[in-house]
């Protein structure tokens, strides 16, 4: 199993993400064999992020948040390589000023402001990429209720 964390230009780490919370250790203990590695710190686009994680081998694959567009990348550009996609709790397409002054303070110019943002649903792909997906695909979003997360999900 492939484990793809979370974040976007925002230090966020696979040890953090997967390590930290006992994600991978209890993946291990049930039998599963694991990689959870650390995105690229500042990528240019989607797929620039998706190819440095290019498994050995043909994997189940997990993204989660931001992940969830690499893991996508990853199924479309390297469909082999991906037996099954987990996209849990995927960070939607959205491009609006505060997120691109966010990055623009962060160093990013615009062409890469304008590919990490670019997207329909999700971010980095479009509806009709999406639907092109010939693996299982099992959808885990986050629950809202009262403006608090929830962590309790379905599909």
């Amino acid at each position: 199993m492939l484990l793809i964390h979370g974040g976007l230009w925002d230090g966020l780490d696979a040890a953090r993400f997967w390590h930290a919370p006992g994600v991978v250790a209890g993946l291990r203990r049930r039998g599963i064999e694991v990689d959870a590695p650390d995105r690229l710190a500042r990528p240019a686009d989607w797929t620039a992020d998706a190819l440095r994680l290019t498994p050995t081998r043909p994997v189940a694959v997990v993204g989660a948040s931001n992940g969830c567009s690499v893991a996508v990348r990853l199924a479309l550009t390297m469909p082999a390589s991906v037996t099954r996609l987990v996209l849990a709790w995927p960070a939607t397409a959205v491009d609006d000023p505060p997120t691109r002054a966010l990055f623009a303070e962060l160093g990013a110019g615009p062409a890469v402001v304008d590919a990490l943002l670019a997207g329909e649903t999700l971010r980095g792909t479009t509806d009709t990429e999406l639907a092109t997906l010939g693996m299982p695909v099992r959808v885990l979003p986050a629950r809202y209720t009262s403006g608090r997360r929830s962590t309790r999900c379905w599909s």
